[in-house]
């Protein structure tokens, strides 16, 4: 949220009573919102080895194989959940696509842009930031394509 305050974008911050990692569905029932418009943020590796960020809905899962076309690779797996805490400086469950230890290419599906703010984790367990697409294109590049299974 610091982040979004130094680059002076509006946001609404929530939290929500949790111990440990919830699964997106339920972050959303408990932040009583849409779970179309509640995004969760999956980082990925490539076998080039690049890292790559996603941010779908959290009823959606991420189709491989379209994630892999998004960003020009052959093919791209889920990032090991050992391997986020090094990489990103971000738990299972708190990873956002703000402030990581390094900007990795991030991509949101189509879907974001039916809605005029979305809602992702602030970084924290418990922590939820809600902002428009637009104004986080200003603190992360995004490039927008069609990630969800079908």
């Amino acid at each position: 949220m610091r982040i979004l305050e130094s680059h002076k974008i509006p946001y609404v911050a929530y939290s929500y009573v949790g111990t440990g990692a919830i699964n997106g569905e339920e972050v959303a029932i408990a932040l009583k919102q849409n779970p179309l418009q509640v995004f969760k943020t999956l980082v990925t590796v490539a076998k080039s080895g690049q890292h790559y960020v996603f941010m779908i809905p959290v009823n959606h899962e991420l189709d491989l194989k379209k994630a892999a076309t998004a960003v020009g690779e052959k093919a791209i797996d889920m990032l090991k959940m050992r391997d986020l805490l090094g990489l990103t400086g971000y738990v299972h469950g708190g990873c956002s696509p703000i402030g990581m230890k390094k900007q990795f290419k991030t991509v949101v599906d189509l879907t974001a842009k039916n809605f005029d703010t979305i809602i992702f984790s602030a970084g924290r367990i418990g922590y939820q930031v809600e902002v428009s697409p637009t104004n986080l294109e200003k603190v992360v590049p995004l490039i927008y394509y069609d990630l969800c299974v079908k």
